[in-house]
């Protein structure tokens, strides 16, 4: 059969054949093959037995439908097929339990269960802002540097910024399409989705030639959730479809995480929404990713703190001192003192130490602060 290798069992065209039938992700449709299994659930199918509503179209769809050729037309495309027990499939996609997709289109040069050992998913709104294509790229390209595959959606804005982000240092980047994988959606991505497939891979649920509907971008959500150890959202609106995403992720229990924008920006409210919730972690670049997603220890992002100044470290009698200096001009010890309110001990110590250390020296008998 065209597109299937010599030593693939029969369920690979069964599955195909399922695939180009039903809308992807339906968990009807999952309990049914997973009851009956592939090969019996399409003879029933055939004959009109499945036990739900969808069958006349079903059947209006398994008329129109060769096999054969989609399998043919695939395989002379360079495009192959990875189902459920495959050495490429990501096992990680089995938690979504029925709705797991019965099959995947593949075309690209990255196996896609090394790749996705060591993803993560950057999504966020097509109609992005300039800081939100610079975030989403800089942290792709940065995670991509530390050996993280970027897993995204393949549309305009924050999916593409981070793509193109990763394949900019040679990294890896896996595009999860709500479409057919040989159709160039949306038009103006063509040549980066066809890089991708060069340096990265292309995946779907739905046979090739398949258009995307709205329905189809929030089913092929699921996926980029399950694929990948956690999703970052880096913009995203109050009805962005890339929350859905970090809804199905914190369902997966997959690490979800939020780059905060301004809190003037409407593209930003959503993602602002989402850190509000205690499932969220706010992350501002890579290292907080991977230190939330990685490895205990190998992965752990350094402890940020302010630079440290001398001064910090003077303590409390020594900075008091210090604060009663004036800015210009010299000061008596005497004034000091009073200035200071503290024992006439404790400032000719302080002043003392202070003149060791460089903060203060002596001019005609008065004191005054050093030039540093």
């Amino acid at each position: 059969m065209g597109g299937v290798s010599p030593d693939d069992t029969d369920t690979r065209p069964a599955r195909a054949w399922l695939a180009a039938v039903a809308e992807p992700g339906d968990p009807r449709l999952g309990e049914f093959v997973l009851k009956h299994g592939p090969i019996p659930a399409v003879e029933r199918i055939r004959h009109g037995v499945p036990p739900f509503d969808d069958r006349a179209s079903w059947a209006a769809r398994a008329g129109m439908i060769d096999v054969d050729a989609v399998l043919d037309q695939h395989g002379k495309a360079g495009g192959r097929l990875i189902i459920p027990g495959d050495g490429e499939w990501p096992t990680q996609l089995d938690d979504l339990g029925p709705a797991t997709p019965l099959i995947l289109w593949v075309r690209g040069s990255v196996d896609l269960r090394l790749a996705s050992v060591r993803s993560v998913s950057v999504v966020g709104a097509r109609a992005a802002t300039t800081y939100g294509t610079h975030v989403a790229s800089t942290l792709s390209s940065e995670l991509a540097e530390g050996e993280w595959a970027v897993v995204s959606g393949g549309a305009y804005g924050i999916d593409a910024a981070a793509h193109r982000g990763a394949l900019a240092v040679g990294g890896t980047t896996v595009a999860v399409l709500a479409c057919g994988v040989d159709v160039a959606y949306p038009r103006g991505n063509e040549s980066l989705l066809e890089r991708i497939a060069a340096d990265g891979v292309l995946i779907s649920e739905l046979p090739p030639q398949s258009h995307p509907t709205r329905s189809r971008f929030l089913v092929r959500n699921r996926v980029i959730a399950a694929l990948s150890r956690g999703t970052v959202v880096v913009e995203a609106a109050l009805r962005s479809g890339a929350l859905s995403t970090a809804r199905q992720a914190r369902d997966l229990g997959r690490y979800v995480m939020g780059v905060p924008g301004p809190v003037t920006s409407p593209t930003s409210a959503g993602v602002h929404q989402l850190l509000r919730s205690p499932e969220t972690t706010l992350v501002t670049d890579a290292a907080e990713v991977a230190d939330c997603c990685g490895l205990l220890g190998d992965d752990a992002a350094p402890w940020r703190s302010a630079r440290v100044r001398e001064r910090d470290e003077l303590g409390a009698p020594l900075n008091q001192v210090l604060e009663a200096m004036p800015a210009r001009g010299t000061i008596t010890t005497s004034r000091l003192i009073h200035d200071c309110g503290l024992e006439e001990s404790t400032v000719l110590t302080a002043i003392g130490q202070l003149d060791l250390r460089g903060f203060v020296e002596a001019a005609d008998g008065q004191w005054r602060l050093a030039r540093r």
